[in-house]
């Protein structure tokens, strides 16, 4: 762990958001609370790249520590930091909320008339709290963060989702969370009720922790604990059906910060596996067996959809699947390969959920029945979502084909059959998302709505492009941000093998 900053970088990138959220929370004009929302997300997206400018590539341990002291008696203290592993999903979290305040630019309200200011006040708390997640090294201040992201995405949910089914959507993903976060809370006291019988002292700093492993025995039980903890929000089967009701129910703008931000496998990389190592090696078992269930059956969910949203958000589950089977392989390149494409699912899942804002927007609705022909009226949004498609399920020379073939071809030497099952996995997702697209996008029109739609307007052009580009620009050359992940990876498996 290097020294602390002499700029506070990270603090004030989780303040940013949070003076954001109070300074429209309670504005009674549109325009007001739109603009400084949306300032305030350029500004947090812009202090984000200074960080990753600032963050030395060679070192492998945390940087830019920023610290306090929070509860003294408990050894529990506000500590922030990054390293390879959590560096760039600052830029990738941030440009995903700018992406959803310009997206909810016109949003109303499902229930009462509430101050247009509350919606954006709840995206930008929830972006400090989820960036919170990615730069928490005392697991307390990570339970934290981890438990606040599910305010505001309940309210964001029921207020202002689609459909009869939006409050119930909120409510079950609020409880299956909640649920979740109980494992995951006492996982986090065994780990520092361990330490205690070690080293004497309760210690809750992640750096700390990772310097003094548990015994064996204590290990499995963090491991399963953590484990369960953060299966919910990966998710994992069977507790993904908050999923699909979560992608039909709630905004499409939130939906892409839900699909596209994946804090639960963050978790099992950034905790799980490095905290209980000799457990997670002997269960490579479990990890590789939930990753495979997860690929095959997001497919064949994907392909039986009949909307859009669901079609992607079972497409997703299946992507999510192929990180958890490179976690089993314990191999750096795997490593890469898994978080290049956590990376990817923001750019590429969050980008085909704005689109199908949009698309809704325009047609209202995004039923594959109540479509067809998108593609004659509309052929930008079309082509977007023909992208964003495409590289979710790994096109080459789009993003989502280094990762994957990072991911396969580690599985492939560890884990053979898991590895051919992950292969029959990406035919699947070609399959889920090809045959939909055709069926509403192309041929003949059958919807006065969307025959007489307008297609991309200025501002929607601007905000899908930056994605598009960094789509085909990492796709065509990834090295920069692999040789990025590098150094970290290979310390991240180093410290698993020698223990």
């Amino acid at each position: 762990m290097t020294e602390p900053a002499s700029l506070p970088l990270l603090s004030t990138l989780l303040a940013l958001p949070i003076g954001g959220a109070l300074a429209t929370a309670l504005l009674r004009r549109a325009p007001w609370a739109q603009w400084i929302a949306l300032s305030t997300a350029l500004l947090t997206l812009l202090l984000s790249l200074l960080i990753v400018t600032a963050f030395d590539g060679e070192e492998t341990g945390f940087q830019l520590i920023d610290s306090a002291n929070w509860m003294v008696g408990l050894n529990i203290g506000y500590l922030v930091g990054v390293d390879g592993i959590s560096l760039l999903f600052l830029p990738a979290t941030a440009l995903l909320f700018c992406a959803a305040v310009i997206a909810g630019w016109r949003i109303r309200a499902a229930a009462a008339p509430l101050p247009p200011g509350l919606y954006f006040a709840l995206l930008l708390l929830l972006e400090a709290a989820t960036l919170g997640v990615f730069c928490a090294l005392d697991t307390i201040l990570f339970f934290f963060c981890w438990e606040f992201t599910l305010l505001p995405l309940y309210f964001l949910v029921s207020l202002w989702g689609v459909g009869a089914a939006r409050q119930t959507a909120a409510v079950r993903y609020f409880l299956v969370m909640l649920a979740s976060g109980v494992p995951l809370l006492f996982g986090l006291l065994a780990l520092s009720f361990g330490h205690a019988a070690i080293a004497g002292a309760l210690a809750f700093d992640l750096p700390t922790l990772l310097a003094t492993p548990l015994p064996v025995a204590a290990q499995y039980t963090v491991f399963l604990l953590l484990f369960v903890g953060f299966a919910a929000k990966v998710p994992l089967l069977p507790a993904h059906t908050w999923l699909p009701a979560l992608a039909m129910g709630a905004p499409a703008a939130v939906t892409a910060l839900i699909v596209g931000l994946k804090l639960g496998a963050y978790g099992l990389i950034r905790l799980a596996i490095p905290l209980a190592p000799i457990a997670a090696r002997d269960l490579h078992w479990l990890l590789a067996g939930c990753g495979t269930l997860a690929i095959l059956y997001g497919g064949v969910a994907a392909m039986a959809h009949s909307n859009l949203r669901g079609v992607l958000a079972y497409a997703s589950l299946s992507h999510v699947g192929l990180v958890v089977l490179a976690l089993a392989t314990f191999s750096a390149s795997a490593l890469q390969g898994a978080l290049l494409q956590l990376l990817n699912f923001s750019v590429a899942a969050g980008g085909g959920f704005l689109v199908l804002a949009f698309l809704q927007r325009r047609s209202g609705s995004t039923d594959i029945a109540q479509l067809g022909g998108v593609m004659r009226s509309m052929p930008l949004l079309s082509g977007f979502f023909l992208l964003f498609g495409l590289t979710g399920i790994g096109l080459p020379g789009t993003s989502g084909f280094p990762g994957e073939l990072l991911i396969i071809v580690a599985a492939l030497h560890s884990h053979t059959g898991a590895g051919l099952a992950a292969l029959f996995g990406t035919v699947l997702a070609a399959a889920a998302f090809l045959v939909p697209f055709r069926r509403a996008f192309l041929g003949p029109l059958r919807n006065a709505e969307i025959a007489a739609g307008e297609d991309l307007l200025a501002r929607e052009k601007a905000l899908l492009l930056l994605p598009a580009l960094l789509i085909l620009a990492v796709g065509v050359y990834p090295m920069p941000i692999l040789e990025l992940l590098r150094p970290t990876a290979e310390a991240w498996v180093a410290a698993l093998a020698g223990l």
